[in-house]
């Protein structure tokens, strides 16, 4: 089966990293999940991703320390920790939670590292299935600058490949639907994403037989290798860590740009997570509602569909006001989101950017933003968005139906903000 059937849509789903940093536990991840269920699941959401440091018992926050002991199996591989996922109590690793997930109706995922734990290769402990350990396929000169868990993998290495399978493998008896793995995207310290380890991932996944989502971070991921994270992934993120700060989303419209026309199925180039609602619950920054308005908010959720980036929700649900809860389920955007196509950049000027996709039914998307500091009027001519003739036009955050138009779309958009419409011709 090829990996692109694994995503023909945009992925949807909640990730526990802007809420709970390295410290989430079982009890939490059960209860977004009932959550999900319940308000979300019949929108199109169904991921519960588990994010990092889930095999560390005495995590604290979304601060690292560094050189700790992690839990892990005799095959150098990380377990879950019991302290914090009691239901992995006897080996069981995280099936018990995937299980309760999928009985929910919903896709359960974890976040890995690149590589193999620093002290297997310490311990020196075996790879599974080999006469290898863990010391004969480090590469001790390749590590992550910010986490100090892993050494990386050299995949010339007799073991190397068998030590992934053997990864994969057991996320596969555990139900696992989606793997991020971190540190391989982009690396700020050691000179361009880890194209190898991409390629031992990949036939590793498959060599599993179970489809997995493979979510590739930190970013920005270099556009040169477009074709081959197509090759290899089904995610790869554009970004660094993305937060609820204005500069960040202004710099996601030169993104947004640069990875123009490679969103496609199973391939998409990815903004990050949506840092909305509660976040920031555990961690060294402060326990907040986002610091975005709601007009921020708006360009987010706006530039992201209509995009077709992967849609994952950052803030503890459970939380949500009705005000979060709306902006994840008005069926249009999603629809759009879903199911439009050629996304591009129709112009920008003067604080106006207007963004233009295509509908499967003839229909034409345009997003207007305001990115200045006052408010405006913002335009686009139905000809620029492919029109000849007239159109209707409806706003798909407000519901307002718009009349005929027979030249320009055009909509009052307050500073920071943006309008959506959908139209249909004549």
């Amino acid at each position: 089966m090829q990996h692109q059937s694994f995503a023909p849509t945009p992925p949807m789903g909640w990730n526990s990293w802007d809420c709970y940093g390295a410290t989430v536990t079982e009890a939490e991840v059960r209860g977004n999940a009932e959550y999900m269920a319940r308000h979300l699941k019949d929108y199109g959401w169904e991921y519960i991703v588990v994010d990092i440091q889930w095999y560390e018992p005495g995590a604290v926050s979304d601060l690292y320390r560094p050189f700790v002991r992690l839990e892990t199996d005799g095959y150098s591989r990380l377990i879950p920790a019991v302290n914090r996922f009691p239901s992995a109590e006897g080996g069981q690793g995280f099936k018990p939670l995937a299980d309760y997930v999928h009985s929910l109706g919903l896709k359960f995922g974890i976040h890995i590292m690149r590589g193999i734990p620093r002290q297997a290769v310490h311990d020196n402990t075996p790879i599974k299935g080999t006469n290898v350990t863990a010391r004969d396929i480090a590469h001790t000169c390749s590590f992550c600058g910010w986490n100090t868990d892993m050494y990386g993998v050299d995949a010339g290495k007799e073991g190397a490949q068998e030590y992934y399978n053997s990864l994969f493998e057991l996320y596969a008896d555990w139900g696992v639907d989606y793997v991020k793995v971190d540190d391989i995207a982009d690396s700020w310290l050691h000179g361009g994403p880890h194209l190898a380890e991409m390629e031992l991932i990949r036939k590793a996944i498959d060599h599993a037989g179970r489809p997995m989502v493979l979510s590739l971070s930190p970013g920005p991921a270099p556009v040169k290798h477009a074709d081959f994270l197509e090759a290899n992934a089904n995610m790869w993120r554009m970004t660094d860590d993305f937060w609820d700060r204005w500069p960040l989303l202004l710099d996601m419209f030169d993104r947004c740009e640069t990875w123009q026309g490679r969103p496609k199925p199973g391939c998409w180039p990815d903004c990050d997570m949506l840092p909305l609602g509660r976040i920031g619950v555990r961690c060294s920054l402060p326990d907040r509602m986002t610091n975005f308005t709601r007009d921020e908010q708006l360009t987010m959720m706006t530039l992201w569909t209509i995009f077709r980036s992967p849609l994952m929700f950052g803030g503890e649900m459970r939380d949500n006001d009705e005000w979060t809860l709306s902006l994840l389920t008005n069926r249009d955007v999603l629809d759009m989101h879903q199911h439009s196509f050629g996304a591009r950049k129709v112009g920008r000027s003067e604080g106006r950017v207007i963004w233009a996709a295509e509908g499967p039914h003839g229909e034409r998307y345009a997003a207007l933003f305001n990115i200045g500091e006052e408010a405006a009027e913002v335009s686009v001519s139905l000809d620029e968005l492919g029109i000849s003739g007239s159109a209707h036009a409806k706003n798909l955050w407000t519901g307002e139906e718009r009349g005929e138009l027979d030249c320009t779309l055009a909509s009052a958009v307050p500073p920071h903000g943006a309008a959506l419409f959908r139209l249909i011709t004549e």
